[in-house]
């Protein structure tokens, strides 16, 4: 089965994880709508260059992934762009590290609101579509927080371990209309996201850049190397693949060796 034609909706995806991601279905045929946040200009480039490099058609959806009434537009929009949404991809994440008693109550809201809430209001949007057309792809970007805990991440940690479970339930509802739905989770990928979290992790622990990195980051990730956003997208890609049919409610892990401690 070939996805030339097929029509991906990526959110969090003008860089990082999501934009590997974007480039690696494009390059299979697949047209994309982006969504996230930078520059007004240098994305409209980067859709027009995404379009151009793989000859495919390319959106963009600036939709806050807060609110759940954007982010349903965002996929009524992408469907009448497009023509429909046959793959989904949840990516948008923030992060906030903080010890729990001094956890700010408006970073827990929106790390739960981006990382978790978006991808159930996208989920519950695109649904009705891949059922009328009786095929379709969900993958959400969990992590290998989804499986095991940080200290200072309680928000995040509990956003991913809820992915899962949401990726699990809806697998099992709509495990009969030709639709799978699977999370991939990475350990640390060097992305804007990971580099952000550093200087609250130097307050939050007391240590210097370097030791964050080897200390925190690398530590339990026994292969001692980050995950590349282009190793995630190729896994994205297989699960959108003939050869994933039969994979659903799965949590593909890419960690390194993190979770076989």
């Amino acid at each position: 089965m070939s996805l030339a034609s097929k029509n991906a909706l990526i959110t969090g995806s003008t860089s990082g994880i999501g934009l590997s991601m974007a480039r690696a279905l494009a390059k299979e045929g697949v047209n994309v709508t982006l969504n996230g946040l930078g520059d007004k200009a240098a994305i409209a480039k980067l859709v027009e260059d995404l379009g151009k490099e793989f000859g495919v058609r390319v959106f963009y959806s600036d939709a806050n992934m807060m609110d759940g009434e954007a982010i349903a537009k965002m996929v009524h929009d992408a469907e009448k762009n497009m023509g429909s949404v046959d793959i989904l991809i949840n990516n948008a994440g923030v992060q906030h590290v903080s010890p729990i008693e001094t956890f700010p109550i408006e970073e827990w809201n929106k790390v739960i609101s981006i990382n978790l809430n978006a991808a159930f209001h996208a989920i519950r949007a695109v649904i009705p579509g891949m059922k009328a057309r009786g095929w379709g792809r969900i993958i959400s970007t969990a992590s290998a927080h989804s499986l095991t805990a940080s200290a200072f991440k309680s928000a995040y940690v509990a956003a991913k371990h809820g992915l899962t479970g949401l990726t699990k339930a809806v697998a099992l509802e709509v495990a009969t209309h030709g639709i799978t739905v699977n999370c991939i989770s990475p350990a640390y990928v060097w992305t804007p996201l990971v580099e952000s979290q550093i200087p609250d992790t130097m307050v939050a622990r007391n240590m210097t850049r370097e030791q964050v990195i080897n200390e925190v980051m690398l530590e339990r990730q026994p292969t001692k190397q980050f995950v590349t956003p282009e190793q995630v997208a190729g896994c994205a890609v297989f699960l959108c693949s003939e050869a994933a049919t039969q994979m659903t409610g799965s949590n593909l892990v890419v960690d390194g060796g993190w979770t076989a401690q």
